[in-house]
């Protein structure tokens, strides 16, 4: 009769001890998760800026990191890999260690490259990276040094018309190049050049030295050289006017709705980084984004704040690529010099 009781009870006796040793498992495996989880991170984030320092690009990035520094208490530098429209900084971040310690902070060049180059590129904005969030857009501004002899956008027709202009940007490919071909090349049916630099800073300094006469660039990049006479802006790609410039036209009250156009600067990882990490940066970037210090900051530069979870990002960057598609297929090009 024992021999019995022994033989029917120790498999259940087994099987409590095994259920057992799964639920501590579990147990071990979530405390684990968690603690790593809380520490990351334990050692300073760099973030790859595809564009050149003191670009749009740059100055919102490096806004951005200080608030990082106190809001994960780890420190968080900016390192710029400038070339190719931003495209060598994005190859970098896509081939880079998945750890969470390397991040890319681009502007939407990072569609637009991909809808008009492809096969040469480099990566799959995608395939190759997890969206962490967008933080700001802003309109783009048609510029001209303050000297040249155009006051507005029909005297910049009426002088294309007449014979070849040459504009600069932050490189082919680029949201403002775009907009500037797709105007004076595309809409004015003109035989305007364009001559790239590696990022906005070092075209705005040819076009405040007279070496180019017309720049396409963020508005937030220019904002400063328009308050010291340096240069003069003939309009802007956004639906309203500026309170900042309200003198400065749209090109849809001009007459060009389909330029209408935003450029937005945001954050992404390498495509295997665990998603904790990501969840963690992107909580810490929205909240940078809702301080006192970033929200006055960008109000000066005329961004608007974006911000939103990975998934939002996620949606708002494959809409756009959709939208660069569209274009790309619409006979834009990017010539240069």
């Amino acid at each position: 009769m024992n021999s019995k009781k022994i033989h029917y009870t120790y498999p259940k006796v087994a099987a409590c001890f095994w259920w057992l040793a799964i639920l501590v498992a579990i147990f071990f495996v979530k405390n684990t998760s968690a603690q790593i989880a809380n520490d990351y991170p334990k050692r300073p984030i760099r973030i790859i800026v595809s564009f050149a320092p003191g670009g749009g690009t740059d100055i919102i990035a490096r806004s951005l990191a200080i608030k990082l520094s106190e809001i994960l208490k780890q420190s968080v530098f900016i390192e710029n890999k400038v070339g190719a429209s931003g495209n060598i900084g994005t190859q970098y971040v896509a081939s880079a260690s998945p750890d969470g310690y390397t991040y890319l902070f681009t502007s939407s060049a990072y569609v637009v490259n991909y809808s008009f180059q492809k096969n040469s590129v480099g990566y799959d904005p995608i395939k190759d990276f997890s969206p962490v969030v967008i933080a700001a857009s802003q309109p783009i501004a048609i510029v001209v040094n303050d000297k040249f002899p155009v006051k507005n956008i029909q005297e910049l027709k009426n002088l294309s018309a007449k014979g070849q202009l040459s504009y600069s940007s932050a490189g082919a490919g680029t949201p403002p190049q775009v907009t500037c071909d797709g105007l004076l090349n595309g809409v004015w049916k003109g035989d305007a050049v364009h001559i790239p630099y590696k990022g906005a800073a070092p075209a705005l300094t040819a076009l405040i030295g007279g070496e180019i006469p017309i720049f396409c660039g963020t508005v937030g990049g220019v904002g400063q050289y328009v308050k010291q006479g340096l240069v003069r802006v003939l309009a802007i790609t956004s639906e309203k006017r500026l309170a900042s410039m309200p003198d400065v036209p749209t090109l849809s009250e001009l007459g060009y709705p389909q330029l209408k156009n935003d450029v937005w600067q945001g954050m992404f990882a390498s495509i295997k980084t665990p998603k904790f990490m990501v969840d963690k940066i992107n909580a810490a970037m929205n909240q940078a984004l809702k301080s006192e210090e970033i929200q006055e900051k960008f109000k000066s530069l005329d961004l608007v704040i974006v911000g939103g979870t990975p998934s939002q990002t996620s949606e708002y960057v494959q809409s756009d690529l959709k939208r660069w598609d569209l274009i790309s297929k619409s006979g834009a090009n990017l010539k240069t010099e």
